[in-house]
């Protein structure tokens, strides 16, 4: 992690894949983000598992407090997805850690672009971090699956 990232000091940051808890990550997602809404566990495992992954961690009990992941092609294109802060350690920078994390490793790879959907509560973080509406939304397309991603069958 780039130790130029501010975090306060009841925290520290992690990349390391032994680190982030896959349960505490559903857990996260499924009580505090809508956009994951009926995502199950074993799903979620395959997204960390195919993407980087950002958590903050309590220093004192090393539980996994915010969390970002990274989907990325390692050489043009990310999708940074799945922000979120345990609301008991929201207020504390968190978000913008992880996230600040994450763009650190988009800048070592070189990528041209990243994208994500921004939620209202997020949307101050990704300002801040450099994010802007998409040019020319109306050329973006998207294919919805026709039955949500609850498993991986």
């Amino acid at each position: 992690m780039p130790d130029d990232l501010a975090l306060h000091a009841d925290y520290e940051l992690s990349a390391d894949r032994a680190r982030i808890d896959p349960a505490r990550v559903h857990d996260l997602l499924a009580a505090h983000a809508y956009w994951a809404a009926g995502r199950t566990r074993e799903v979620q495992e395959a997204a960390i598992a195919g993407s980087r992954s950002y958590a903050a961690l309590s220093r004192d009990t090393g539980a996994l407090v915010a969390y970002a992941r990274l989907v990325t092609d390692g050489a043009t294109f990310g999708w940074l997805a799945d922000v979120v802060v345990d609301p008991a350690h929201r207020g504390r920078g968190l978000g913008r850690a992880v996230v600040a994390a994450a763009l650190a490793d988009v800048e070592a790879l070189g990528l041209k672009r990243v994208l994500l959907r921004a939620s209202d509560d997020g949307r101050p973080i990704y300002d801040r971090a450099g994010f802007t509406p998409v040019p020319e939304p109306e050329t973006w397309l998207e294919l919805r699956a026709s039955t949500p991603a609850t498993s991986s069958a």
